[in-house]
């Protein structure tokens, strides 16, 4: 008898906790990169954002300052170095978590990093996992090895970037995330592939999926067609189109959760073991 009171009392706090849960607004920027410059960018994002208020998050793609390069000795930087301390400034002034990729060098290594930043100026960090062999990056840049799942504001995230789409096993919601993100330069030859794999990603998790890809050209003359969005665990999907763009969408916690407990596919997935 003990034990039932105990179960039911955890079921109802448990929906309480749901039920009381804030919607989260998450705000996608979706920009054409200036090529290899990392001022301009950041001169760029603080007139795109100048007006942006009342959200929770802000999203920016992979390598937001500088686009998807290769030339690391001019590019890399510290994680006390410029962009990382815009970050920062960002988050403190609009009281939002900002999440972006760039090129950092630490203990003598390059990693393609995911970085976020809470408004306090707490930092963690992801770095890219699938680097982009085709693309040369497996040679200048060092793959990380760990998943980071960020908790904010009892929300909590998964951020990938960008080839890390393609690796289902990699994104698999063993973590019980929220949110997976994906950020992402992520070019118009297969821009039909972006579309599917972001639907797919959160139908087979439940989760909602955030993609936030670029728009525009780069340096290395790669073309882009943007297409950042918000995809919901049922796989409803709002795509930004292929303009530069910002928007905010809102995410229902409650909505999400509800949607887990009236078709818990989650427990039926098969268990196995990386080796």
């Amino acid at each position: 008898m003990r034990c039932r009171i105990e179960s039911g009392m955890k079921i109802k706090r448990e929906k309480e906790i749901i039920e009381n849960m804030q919607n989260l607004k998450i705000t996608i920027v979706q920009p054409d990169i200036i090529w290899e410059n990392i001022q301009a960018n950041i001169n760029k994002y603080n007139k795109i954002l100048e007006d942006e208020k009342e959200t929770d998050v802000i999203v920016l793609p992979e390598m937001f300052t500088t686009g998807f390069s290769m030339y690391i000795d001019k590019l890399k930087e510290p994680m006390d170095g410029p962009t990382i301390n815009w970050m920062k400034s960002v988050a403190r002034e609009k009281a939002a978590a900002v999440l972006g990729s760039l090129i950092i060098e630490e203990n003598g290594l390059v990693y393609n990093r995911a970085v976020w930043v809470n408004p306090d100026g707490a930092i963690q960090i992801y770095d890219k996992h699938h680097l982009y062999t085709m693309g040369q990056e497996t040679e200048h840049y060092t793959a990380g090895t760990k998943k980071t799942i960020v908790e904010y504001k009892g929300w909590k995230f998964c951020p990938l970037i960008c080839y890390d789409l393609r690796f289902p096993v990699w994104a698999r919601n063993v973590e019980d995330y929220d949110v997976l993100i994906f950020i992402a330069n992520w070019p118009s030859p297969r821009h039909h592939v972006w579309k599917n794999l972001l639907v797919a990603r959160a139908v087979e998790n439940q989760s909602y999926c955030i993609g936030c890809n670029r728009t525009g050209s780069d340096g290395a003359g790669l073309n882009y067609l943007g297409d950042s969005a918000m995809v919901s665990a049922k796989g409803l999907v709002d795509f930004m189109g292929e303009s530069e763009a910002i928007q905010t969408f809102e995410l229902s916690y409650s909505e999400l959760h509800a949607f887990r407990k009236s078709f818990p596919l989650l427990p039926d997935r098969d268990s196995f073991t990386i080796i």
